[in-house]
């Protein structure tokens, strides 16, 4: 697991290092983590550092101090490099650094050499600079910062570093302001920002690399944690000793409807191929040939009063009201259970107890919330999902897995797991209904009835398993059938603690810009 603080949390560790003295020495590391990310960046792009060129974008505060250090040892190493002093002020023992180093100074604002400039060209010097930069260093805002801020328009090809964090992230949220310019690499430091790991700020801030700076001792607890494939591979299932298929698992899932047959198949064949001893299948009568034909592993049961030891509920039962009211039952029965798709419409909160997990986009959690008297939107949602995430939790005394770009698993207790897993190759119909099968056979193969903290790290692991079968799927186009087809190989990729991703950092963060 890969601990994330907020930028609360980050400010507050530095604080007894700062009163120490130590704040020019924590500034020198960062500049020399963001220098040597950058200039191995660099090296990938063109092949080699030396005769390249570097732009920075340098704020008023610490984090353009941090950029003008880095310039400097940058420019000592052959880059020609290009401070872009986006305030009156900028820090002073950087700037004396660039200086020395070589480097050049461009301003934007009307200090006592560029007061005749109209606020038409004020960029005009800048964006010449950066279009004429193998990279440009983005480092206006740093962690302590909130809301928009001015930026130039920048080509899609220009490659970006954000040091620290991209400008107009809240750290805190991932929340976007503005203009935000989208990351090739973030550079952090102490620890990973829960803003580079949520939200919009995950889409935006592209592959992350953690600069140790010696902030560990003062950290303290940690916001939330990712999900590596180590971590998953420690989570999951140990192969079963017993031969009997009783103590290989038994999943009950209610699934299906006239209307949705198709929901009941990819369940029930994801639950299947995650390696169950046994699945018990309540679903209507039109149905019953079709899984007996196309999963002929799932039995029959007439209803959820089924011997079962965990439920899997909600895919495709549509308006259907026997399978609504069969939904209501298996989740009264306290075992665990996956509450998915229709069976969260009506899904209230007295309802809730501590061995469920349900599973909303963000839609759904917004209907969810508003039923536990909150008042909130999609887009509110979207932009703080955590925040959103953990009042359902809490409102509801179950664990919740909230869909999106990073999938958010939080206990009622507030513990939390993230995970970045898969793309845009899952935006599929039935995509979902696959992670509630694969979920609720998780629930199922426990050796004993996990607790809400073990159940969040359960409900990120099946999140895993679930991207890396969308890969292993790909790349070509597929639906659903061949993702549920592709979980034997997954699981097998995820016991190993394989990934299928680039790196191990694409986990953390899949940005949205690739590095060429």
């Amino acid at each position: 697991m890969i601990p994330a603080y907020t930028g609360t949390q980050i400010r507050a560790a530095e604080q007894p290092l700062l009163e120490a003295g130590e704040g020019p020495s924590l500034m020198r590391q960062a500049a020399f983590g963001l220098a040597q990310h950058t200039m191995d960046l660099l090296r990938a792009r063109r092949g080699r550092v030396y005769g390249s060129s570097a732009a920075a974008l340098v704020g008023t505060g610490n984090n353009g101090g941090d950029a003008l250090l880095a310039l400097a040892l940058m420019a000592r190493r052959g880059v020609a490099c290009t401070a872009i002093l986006t305030g009156e002020k900028a820090h002073a023992e950087g700037l004396a650094a660039l200086r020395k180093a070589g480097g050049k100074l461009v301003r934007t604002v009307n200090s006592a050499d560029t007061r005749q400039r109209s606020r038409s060209n004020r960029w005009r010097e800048a964006n010449q600079v950066i279009a004429g930069a193998d990279v440009l260093i983005d480092a206006v805002l740093g962690t302590g910062a909130r809301g928009a801020v001015e930026l130039p328009k920048i080509s899609p090809e220009t490659l970006v570093v954000a040091c620290d964090l991209p400008s107009g992230v809240d750290a805190d949220t991932g929340q976007a302001h503005g203009g935000v310019l989208p990351a090739n690499l973030t550079v952090t430091f102490g620890a990973l920002k829960v803003g580079l790991a949520v939200g919009e700020g995950r889409l935006l801030a592209g592959r992350v690399e953690v600069v140790d700076i010696g902030l560990g001792p003062h950290l303290g607890k940690p916001e939330l944690h990712v999900l590596e494939p180590g971590d998953a591979a420690r989570t999951l299932p140990r192969p079963a000793q017993s031969v009997h298929k009783y103590s290989r698992g038994v999943l009950g899932l209610v699934a299906g409807s006239a209307q949705y047959p198709g929901a009941a198949l990819l369940t029930a064949t994801a639950a299947v191929n995650t390696g169950l001893g046994m699945l018990r299948t309540v679903s209507v009568p039109e149905i019953g040939p079709l899984l007996a034909q196309r999963v002929p592993e799932a039995i029959p049961a007439p209803d959820a009063t089924a011997h079962v030891q965990a439920w899997a509920v909600g895919p495709g039962i549509g308006e259907d009201p026997l399978q609504a009211k069969n939904a209501a039952v298996a989740i009264g029965t306290g075992l665990p259970c996956v509450v998915d798709a229709s069976a969260l419409r009506t899904f209230q909160p007295e309802q809730g107890h501590g061995r469920l997990v349900l599973t909303p986009h963000a839609g759904e959690l917004e209907d969810l919330l508003n039923r536990a008297g909150l008042r909130v939107d999609r887009t509110a949602i979207e932009r703080d999902p955590l925040r959103w995430a953990r009042w359902a939790a809490v409102g509801y005394s179950s664990v919740v897995l909230l869909k999106g770009p990073t999938t958010v698993c939080v206990s009622p207790d507030g513990y939390a797991v993230v995970i970045s897993a898969g793309g845009p190759e899952l935006a599929t119909a039935g995509s979902g209904d696959v992670l509630t099968g694969i979920l609720g056979a998780l629930l199922a193969v426990q050796p004993v009835q996990p607790s809400p903290y073990e159940l969040a790290r359960l409900a990120a692991t099946a999140v895993l398993v679930h991207g890396t079968a969308g890969r292993l799927a790909g790349p070509g186009p597929f639906g659903a059938s061949g993702l549920a087809e592709a979980v034997p190989e997954a699981l097998h990729a995820a016991a190993a603690g394989e990934s299928v991703f680039n790196s191990t950092s694409r986990v953390i963060n899949s940005g949205s810009k690739e590095i060429a």
